[in-house]
This record gives C-alpha cells, structure tokens and sequence, in this order.
C-alpha cells in the first residue's frame, strides 16, 4: 500500500511540477509583454512630448482669406433657391372681399370720390330745400287764394248790404268797419 501511494504521490508531484512550469512560463511572457506595452508607452510618450513642444514653438499663421469666391457661391445658392421656390406650384387662395375704396392710389381715389360726392350731396342738399321752399310757397299761395275767396264772399256779401238804400245800415256798417280797421292797427 506504501508503494502505491508513493507511485501515485510521485505522479501527482510530477503533474504540479508541470502545472508550476506552465504558470511560471506564462508568468515570464506575461512580464515580457508588460515590459514591451511600458517600453512602447514610454516612446509614445516622448514622441507626444515632442509633438507638444514642435507645435508651442511653431507659430501659426493665417493666410489671408478672400471672401469673395465665398460670398458669390452664396449668392449663386440663394439665387439657384430663389428660382426653385419660384417654379413650386403656388397655392391658390380664393379671397372674397368687399372693398370699399381701392388698395392701390388711395388718395387719388379719396379727391375723386370724396370731391364728387360732396359736390352731389351739396346738389342734392340744394335741391332738397329748393323743393321745400317751393312746397311751402304753394302752401301759402293756396291758404292765400283760400283767403281771398273767403274775403271775395265776405266783400260781396259787403257790397250787397251797403248797396241797399237804407241809411241806418250804411252807418252801421262805416261804424264797424271804423271799429275794426282800430282793431287791426292794435299790435
């Protein structure tokens, strides 16, 4: 029982010496590899360093800019955009509208229009009092010629009595008619 279990401790001893080579060469190609990636660092580093103080010691400058091939291929853009916006198929809007004076020469509309209608308001303000006026002169014409026919009634009726021959009427009637002339004397 001693032999086996020194055979199979002396086999088992051999598989961790192997497992512990393996591990240890892995161990040295994985240090191999970092001193290489610190060694490449470390060039990259001063080569960045060396970029840095080329360019603070270079002094940049600006070569003289012309914006005038700029400006006119802008121009031809905007141009080119213009003439695009006006081929589209425009919109038609139907508007209805009642416009009482025109949108365009509004003043010269306003002397034309206002003066003329002024004028003929004035005209027909003049013929509105003329026919008044002669409305009211016929009024007074008929209550006149109403008047005379009723004065032709009484003036007859008058002349008839003062034609009869009795004196006592005659003074009567000059006493009245003294009478009444005072009367329309009095204000």
């Amino acid at each position: 029982m001693k032999e086996s279990f020194e055979s199979t401790g002396k086999s088992e001893m051999d598989n961790l010496h192997l497992v512990l080579q393996e591990i240890l060469e892995e161990q040295k190609a994985a240090n191999k590899m970092n001193t290489d990636l610190v060694a490449a660092v470390n060039r990259l580093t001063t080569k960045v360093s060396g970029f840095e103080e080329k360019l603070e010691n270079q002094k940049i400058m600006a070569p003289a800019i012309d914006p005038t091939p700029l400006q006119e291929v802008i121009k031809k853009g905007v141009m080119d955009m213009k003439l695009i916006v006006g081929a589209q198929p425009k919109n038609i809007v139907r508007k209805y509208q009642v416009l009482l004076f025109p949108e365009q020469d509004a003043k010269l509309f306003y002397k034309v229009v206002f003066s003329r209608w002024f004028l003929w308001l004035a005209i027909m303000l003049l013929l509105t009092n003329l026919y008044k006026l002669g409305i009211h002169h016929l009024d007074i014409q008929k209550t006149i010629e109403v008047r005379e026919v009723e004065n032709d009634k009484t003036r007859i009726a008058w002349e008839y009595l003062y034609e009869q021959k009795n004196r006592e009427l005659h003074r009567k009637m000059d006493s009245a008619l003294a009478i009444t002339e005072r009367q329309l004397r009095q204000p």
